[in-house]
């Protein structure tokens, strides 16, 4: 849900993103950029920014007002398991196949850190509500803060 609660955000098998208008009860719009299936969405806390991560290995960033993609981030060898978005709403978190967490200045399409100290696979990722705190969850059922 945006922050809001106005929009509703799917990612989906078939390669889309859909935005759901909860006060219309209707299907406002459908992004089609992304070449494979779309495991994870986010709003931004602000609600001006959609981020999306496929299995395409890559993170499309969007604007919700207009539908247009602002930003591609690159870097990752694997797919996109999970994005998150800090609450300063500008640093985006990911976490990929690859065994990696990496944090993404949306502003400037800059990465930022990059947490690599894992043997296992990354499969989720979530901030404290203070930002102050990260959870991963691993593949192996493990979680690290």
């Amino acid at each position: 849900f945006s922050p809001d609660g106005c929009l509703l955000v799917s990612g989906s098998w078939d390669k889309t993103i859909r935005l759901w208008n909860m006060v219309k009860d209707k299907e406002q719009s459908t992004l089609t950029s992304h070449s494979n299936i779309v495991n994870s969405v986010a709003f931004s806390p602000d609600g001006r920014i959609l981020a999306s991560g496929s299995w395409d290995s890559i993170i499309k960033l969007w604007d919700t007002a207009t539908d247009i993609e602002l930003r591609i981030l690159t870097g990752y060898s694997n797919s996109v398991l999970s994005v998150v978005f800090l609450p300063d709403s500008c640093i985006l978190i990911l976490d990929s196949e690859d065994c990696t967490i990496k944090l993404w200045d949306t502003a400037t399409s800059d990465e930022q850190y990059i947490l690599t100290d894992y043997s296992k696979k990354v499969r989720s990722v979530a901030f404290s509500p203070d930002g102050c705190i990260l959870v991963s969850g691993f593949e192996n059922s493990t979680i690290k803060l």
